[in-house]
């Protein structure tokens, strides 16, 4: 049988761990695949003698001529970005090349014109690597869990974040700090407002919510909070009350449609989510007829996203193979017809909360306070008084699950109060039991 040929565009982190993978563990894919596979292009800036490659392969900077050649099967796109990155896979789709991608940004934001061609040109976007890096949490959504319904899922999608947050309540460190030390480790980048601010998670939430639910992308309604506001004061007492802070993208069903949400959330710390520390990627995902499981693992890193490329790779070479077309029998977005379900905006959405005010030591503000959390259906769970700070009680209140535009309300009500001095902390808590 003749080889199937890859064209690789971009040799960074990914793109130079793939090929590394790809050369280390030929036989073994050989054997799996019962098919050679061959890089026959490499998309490239500059000459990489380093790399060590065949003298048959092509490297070049010209990537849109690459993927137009036909000695091409599978485009590996791992440059990531939405431009040229889009065009590119276009053209290679034109030209009946099969692709592979981490790309969440271009997916979550563009992946429906894109899965369209797909279907158009009948080839196949495979994006394992796209969500949790070494994490196979595309494969069990759209396969392993294919026999369930799939009531809500919330995971842990963003290393850096995760890493931060579990410095500041392992050493008592501030945000600020944590961020320059995970610049220096390069987890976060000189610019890290696509980890710390949500966006990142909110890519990889889109498209997890659509294979999970049979929705189309959506991910311009992703409501989503960063964790750059988070104080150390905050992750100590939600540590005291039993919680811990964990920056989670939650896609859930309501009975008026779907919650889609990125945002810093207590959950109870005996939870296996609340555990997931460091860089640590992690999803938890609740089905109808297996019932909560936990997928946990490296979510970046050269290595892991490798073995998921690699993995979408040996998948579209299998159908190549074993199909009429190449185009496999696993529809792009898990079903063969998406449901065009409501996205419930954030006001509509269910969740309890943490809530911490400071206020004037004076007698019956406490009851003030509660007495308007009652007054707009609020039901409390627990509240805790602080010891003193700078000639102020730090107050903080537990909820139950209530609509977020009933604490609109409440916290409007009483921030108005004159007694309540800065501005009222607000962390959604999600007990992950039901």
């Amino acid at each position: 049988m003749k080889p199937v040929r890859l064209a690789i565009l971009g040799l960074g982190t990914v793109g130079g761990g793939a090929l590394k993978l790809l050369q280390e563990n030929a036989a073994e894919i050989r054997r799996r695949t019962d098919r050679e596979i061959q890089i026959t292009h490499v998309g490239t800036r500059r000459p990489r003698p380093d790399l060590n490659l065949a003298d048959s392969v092509k490297q070049s900077a010209d990537l849109m001529d690459i993927v137009r050649q036909p000695d091409v099967d599978v485009v590996v796109e791992v440059m990531g970005g939405i431009h040229p990155a889009y065009e590119l896979i276009m053209e290679a789709m034109k030209h009946g090349k099969h692709v592979v991608t981490a790309n969440k940004a271009l997916l979550a934001e563009h992946g429906t014109a894109l899965f369209k061609a797909a279907d158009e040109y009948k080839v196949q976007i495979a994006y394992e690597a796209a969500v949790a890096g070494g994490i196979p949490i595309i494969k069990v959504i759209r396969e392993g869990l294919a026999a369930n319904r799939i009531d809500w899922l919330a995971g842990i999608i963003n290393g850096t974040g995760n890493f931060i947050l579990s410095e500041m309540r392992e050493k008592g460190r501030t945000f600020d700090d944590v961020l320059k030390e995970a610049q220096e480790l390069g987890y976060a980048e000189a610019d890290p407002t696509f980890d710390v601010e949500g966006i990142d998670a909110a890519h990889k939430l889109t498209l997890l919510a659509s294979i999970a639910f049979g929705i189309p992308l959506q991910f311009d309604k992703v409501f989503t909070e960063g964790i750059s506001k988070i104080t150390a004061q905050d992750v100590k007492y939600a540590e005291e009350l039993g919680f811990r802070i964990k920056h989670l993208g939650i896609a859930r069903r309501a009975e008026t449609g779907i919650e889609l949400r990125v945002h810093p959330t207590l959950i109870p710390a005996e939870e296996l989510l609340a555990n997931v520390n460091g860089v640590k990627n992690a999803v938890l995902v609740q089905s109808n007829a297996v019932g909560p499981t936990l997928y946990y693992g490296a979510g970046a890193g050269a290595g892991p996203t490798a073995s998921a490329v690699v993995a979408d790779i040996v998948d579209i070479v299998r159908d190549i193979i074993y199909t009429e077309d190449g185009a496999g029998t696993i529809p792009q977005l898990a079903f063969e017809n998406l449901t065009d379900l409501p996205i419930l905006s954030r006001e509509e959405m269910t969740t309890g909360y943490y809530i911490r005010i400071n206020a004037d030591d004076q007698t019956g503000v406490l009851a003030e306070v509660t007495s308007i959390l009652s007054r707009n259906g609020i039901s409390i769970d627990a509240i805790m008084q602080q010891s003193r700070l700078k000639d102020l009680i730090p107050i903080v209140i537990l909820t139950d699950p209530v609509k977020e535009a009933k604490m609109d309300e409440a916290l409007k009500q009483i921030q108005a109060l004159p007694v309540i001095h800065g501005e009222i902390v607000r962390i959604r808590l999600e007990s992950l039991d039901n």
